[in-house]
């Protein structure tokens, strides 16, 4: 071969190699928080690498359900958000990835100590406290005494005018019926349960939407995490925001690996990214008032204030052990559920 056709051939197989494109890194993240929140993170973590998001956004009960149901072929790398007992869940039935990031020096307690008690499987991200809001005009408007503890809704003059999300589908709800075995216990607990379902006039499938419906009107009180009803009221809607006399329950919101996942690279980047001030801050710019895991990450002064409400001492890991949350999802199924309203 002459010299000079040698060197054509490989100029012409050097340009090809380089117009061969290289595969991009992708992220398939499961996102259980707020809708603009699960937006803003995703966007904000490809401005930072450039890897490339697909995001869902489901419940947390929803996205469990889901990476149970893809055990054998996950599709998911990261699940961010929503409530920590079906985090713990899915890290007791190895569903999640062990991961001890770098970040997590620069965390609350609280947040290593969910991690501690899944094996590393999960941690917190943030924190907020269970209550209600209620729409003040409507309450005028029906002449309805203003609820300040949880057994107020029991109050035949509510019937109808209560909403809270399904425990199945919803990690606020699920939430919502630990939290009344634990502050009244189990027989207590379930016997508010269904004097509470004489007045719920719908079970939603997502956790944030009673207050939403309260907001724009379509119920009067909404049970939820109490910074979702913050979120309303300063959205400028007739929002008042309890946190009930008698104590209240409380979520650490997690952060977990699928197990198998299609790009654990790149998730362990998502991973300890989410956990910096920079990933954190980003909560306030779409009014999410949790409680930041990052010790360095600023907290909304609207945001409830942890300190001023009365805290049950939330067992998690007891009520997001697989079999807990699987025996009172079946007992509020045969004995709450079925009740006529």
């Amino acid at each position: 071969m002459k010299k000079q056709t040698f060197i054509r051939i490989a100029t012409v197989a050097i340009a090809g190699a380089a117009a061969t494109p290289i595969a991009a890194a992708n992220l398939t993240l499961y996102c259980s928080a707020q809708e603009e929140w699960c937006q803003l993170m995703a966007r904000g973590f490809e401005d930072a690498t450039g890897i490339n998001v697909d995001m869902t956004r489901k419940s947390s009960g929803e996205t469990f359900a889901q990476v149970k149901a893809e055990e054998a072929n996950p599709k998911g790398d990261v699940w961010w958000g929503g409530t920590g007992d079906p985090h713990l869940q899915a890290a007791e039935e190895e569903l999640t990835e062990p991961y001890v990031s770098p970040m997590r020096e620069q965390l609350h307690p609280w947040a290593i100590a969910q991690a501690t008690s899944a094996g590393d499987r999960t941690i917190g991200i943030y924190s907020g406290a269970l209550g209600y809001g209620y729409n003040t005009d409507l309450l005028a408007a029906e002449n309805l005494s203003e609820p300040s503890c949880w057994k107020d809704l029991l109050k035949p003059e509510f019937k109808g005018h209560v909403q809270m999300a399904n425990p199945n589908s919803s990690g606020t709800a699920y939430t919502t019926l630990a939290t009344m075995v634990q502050l009244f216990g189990e027989d207590e607990g379930f016997e508010f349960m269904k004097g509470l379902h004489a007045n719920i006039n719908q079970y939603t499938k997502s956790g944030s939407a009673p207050i939403k419906a309260a907001a724009l009107g379509e119920t009067t009180i909404g049970i939820v995490f109490m910074h979702d009803a913050v979120a309303q009221a300063v959205a400028g809607f007739p929002i008042t925001v309890v946190a009930p006399c008698e104590g209240t329950g409380y979520e650490i919101g997690s952060m977990s690996i699928i197990k198998g996942a299609r790009n654990l690279d790149e998730a362990k980047q998502f991973y300890d990214w989410a956990l910096s001030v920079e990933a954190q801050n980003l909560a306030l710019q779409v009014n999410a008032f949790q409680v930041p895991s990052n010790i360095g990450a600023e907290t909304s002064d609207k945001a409830p204030d942890l300190s001023s409400i009365k805290l049950i001492d939330y067992d998690f890991k007891k009520y997001g052990s697989s079999d807990e949350r699987k025996r009172l999802l079946e007992k509020w199924d045969n004995e709450v559920s079925v009740l006529p309203q």
